[in-house]
């Protein structure tokens, strides 16, 4: 019955593609979101989906849809030059078997993040394709979030949908999405005009949101944690009373605290000491391994050059075995390590040009966010008030991501990549609209007042 509901549903949004081709769009983007093909056993399974949904969305918008878009921006440009160059490092790549498996969707990623500005010429749109990746997200979110508070969960435990450990089902990048996703929802719930902004959508998004935060508990995932710590930061530049807002997350910390499973509080302490967590220390040994490949490879490796790696590194370990308190360096080898970090997967396997693309491009969009922010600020208009919400919420969610991405390998995750077509479109529409104002004719001056003539007296 699942296979059959699943099939059957994007079976319906292809259908409606017909007529509205940026349906098609939206349909890429709960496939790649949400991944219906994993859980299948008929026909998703045997297919692409992905990819034929993903051809559906270009040739319907190149020659059914309306061309009232945005202009072609020079982010755009910068991911498909970052397309081009990974293609080239795939080529020379040290592993080519693993690379041509990570390229086979790292393509389609970057592709569409440079196309999908270019569907959404209008605000609706925009909003469209928020809802739906938020929505798709959500769908894991929320099954994870139940599954969490009712007992399930732990490190590498929390099965999902599927018990597939690789895009936004892998415990660490599901955790930071969940949680840069948060502003998004919170901006659908206020600002939204697809779903009137009532107490049922309220509601539905308390509970998104407390699902949001519960996935960093289920997954055990470290990385969870220090981003809805960055996040309720951010947010207190818009809330309009912080004292409160400060009082909540301190009463609602000292409730949940006692409540947290011992597993997750015990893994959590580790983050105080990296020496004292082979994890922790595998890293630091993977990214001390990635400067030095670098410096003999500055144009990278290719995808997944992480295999070559050969590690030497040492974990304290409490010492048992005599009576005198204190640790003992225990020498540990490993290889083939893979990065825990975005910043070092970019060095490693795209060396310093492909890193500093990376960069330019997410830095960027913190940057043209900001600006807009400012140029909104203080305005009346309510889409003036919405875009700068917007604006805000997808900053936010991206200082969360490029937190989130310092610890887990997720430089490419095409939700990512989506909030920055989203970014690029709302860029675009605010200039084009700004743009539009400026053009109108000024109204004419008020007619001088002059009072009627009086009669002359010898009439």
């Amino acid at each position: 019955m699942l296979d059959l509901a699943l099939t059957g549903f994007l079976l319906g949004m292809l259908v409606m593609g017909l007529k509205r081709p940026f349906i098609w769009v939206l349909a890429y983007l709960y496939v790649d979101i949400f991944a219906p093909q994993r859980m299948s056993y008929g026909i998703l399974a045997a297919i692409q989906p992905s990819l034929i949904v993903f051809v559906l969305s270009v040739l319907g918008w190149l020659t059914l849809d309306h061309k009232a878009s945005n202009k072609f921006s020079w982010r755009q440009g910068l991911i498909l030059a970052l397309l081009v160059y990974c293609g080239i490092t795939t080529l020379f790549a040290d592993f080519p078997d693993h690379a041509a498996d990570k390229w086979s969707w790292v393509w389609k990623s970057l592709l569409f993040a440079a196309f999908l500005p270019m569907t959404l010429g209008s605000r609706l749109r925009i909003e469209g394709a928020a809802l739906t990746m938020v929505l798709a997200a959500g769908a894991i979110i929320i099954d994870g979030g139940i599954k969490t508070a009712t007992g399930g969960g732990g490190y590498g435990e929390l099965h999902l949908f599927v018990n597939n450990n690789t895009g936004l089902y892998e415990g660490s990048t599901l955790s930071a999405v969940a949680i840069s996703i948060i502003p998004l929802a919170l901006w659908l719930a206020r600002y939204g005009t697809i779903f009137p902004t009532d107490a049922r959508v309220k509601l539905f998004t308390a509970g998104l949101v407390f699902a949001c935060l519960l996935i960093p508990v289920g997954t055990a995932a470290r990385t969870g944690l220090v981003c809805a710590g960055l996040l309720g930061l951010m947010m207190l530049r818009s809330v309009k009373r912080r004292g409160l807002y400060i009082g909540l997350i301190a009463a609602g910390a000292m409730i949940a605290i006692p409540l947290l499973p011992s597993s997750y509080t015990n893994r959590m302490n580790t983050i105080n000491n990296a020496k004292a967590d082979e994890s922790a220390s595998t890293r630091l040994a993977v990214w001390a391994w990635t400067i030095d490949y670098a410096g003999s490879h500055p144009f990278g490796g290719g995808f997944d050059a992480f295999r070559g790696d050969q590690l030497n590194f040492k974990v304290e370990r409490a010492d048992t075995d005599s009576t005198a308190v204190g640790t003992q360096a225990k020498e540990t080898k490993d290889k083939a390590r893979a990065y825990h970090s975005s910043y070092f997967e970019m060095l490693g396997e795209q060396g310093w040009p492909g890193l500093i693309m990376w960069l330019t491009l997410q830095l960027s969009g913190l940057v043209q966010l900001q600006m807009l922010r400012r140029k909104l600020k203080g305005s009346q208009d309510p889409g003036d008030i919405s875009d700068r919400a917007l604006a805000t919420a997808l900053q936010e969610g991206q200082v969360v991501y490029l937190l989130g991405a310092a610890f887990v390998g997720i430089a490419f995750q095409p939700f990512i990549f989506m909030l920055i077509g989203l970014q690029i479109a709302l860029v675009a529409q605010v200039r084009k609209r700004q743009a539009a104002d400026n053009t109108l004719p000024a109204a004419p001056p008020p007619a001088a007042f002059t009072s009627p003539q009086q009669p002359s007296a010898q009439a």
